[in-house]
């Protein structure tokens, strides 16, 4: 079991799109403040790395292979946490993928339900599968990872702008259907921050220095964000600090929606 030790001290999570970027960063955090941790990922080579670097760091911590796209996963990766750390108290839905580069006119239903299925059917089948588990727990915290694209559009993404759209309002929702339960829903809006996903996007695109000076400039604060910056986001809203905040909205931006 989690020790007692730490903001999130007893609890234990289950993080989606563990094995890097915000996810891992995530999961080491929580880990950190005295969670068990159920790593879960397609890319198990990273995932099982991380879990054990939590654990030779004094963590608890477990890896399971998972695609958030199949509910067979999904109940497997729900049993297998319950197994491992006896409940489910911390569902953080972080598993994504990019959407940018893609024009409304000549945009493919292949890759607009591509970018829904793993950005919002994604978390509605975490949702569907770790409820129950955390009901039973006697309550507990969903943390959905929005953007800043949920809330403000951008051209060329439009499917990723409606998967997050989606993923907001799907946590009120939530938030209001399972307040009884003593689960509390809040989802997270980064950003851009210094992950590889980011990375990837802006060493794809033609202008990449370009793009990312653009993108920097967006923001307020004059910078990209870091992990550890939403990963403390998480880690508050898992904890007992955030006990009255359910269907919130929490935009970690650095000024970018400020203006």
């Amino acid at each position: 079991m989690s020790t007692g030790k730490g903001r999130v001290g007893g609890k234990v999570a289950l993080v989606t799109g563990a094995a890097s970027g915000l996810g891992a960063e995530s999961a080491r955090r929580l880990a950190r403040e005295g969670a068990a941790v159920m790593l879960s990922d397609l890319a198990s080579d990273a995932g099982e790395q991380l879990a054990r670097s939590i654990e030779d760091a004094g963590g608890q911590a477990a890896f399971i292979t998972h695609d958030v796209v199949s509910e067979d996963d999904w109940a497997r990766a729900v049993a297998a946490t319950v197994e491992r750390f006896g409940k489910l108290n911390v569902l953080v839905n972080n598993a994504g993928i990019s959407g940018g580069g893609f024009e409304l006119m000549t945009h493919s239903l292949e890759d607009w339900r591509r970018i829904l299925s793993i950005n919002l059917d994604g978390v509605f089948l975490g949702l569907r599968h770790a409820g129950p588990a955390m009901a039973a727990a006697g309550g507990g915290s969903v943390i959905n990872l929005s953007s800043i694209l949920g809330k403000v559009g951008m051209p060329g993404a439009a499917a990723y702008c409606a998967s997050k759209g989606g993923v907001a309002l799907l946590t009120k929702a939530a938030a209001l259907e399972w307040a009884p339960f003593g689960i509390r829903v809040n989802s997270v809006h980064p950003g851009f921050i210094d992950t590889p996903m980011v990375s990837g996007v802006i060493h794809r695109a033609e202008n990449g220095n370009e793009m990312r000076e653009m993108i920097i400039s967006r923001h307020a604060l004059g910078r990209l964000g870091e992990p550890r910056e939403i990963a403390d986001a998480i880690v508050f809203l898992a904890s007992d600090e955030s006990s009255f905040m359910t269907g919130a909205e929490l935009v970690v931006d650095g000024g970018y929606t400020a203006q």
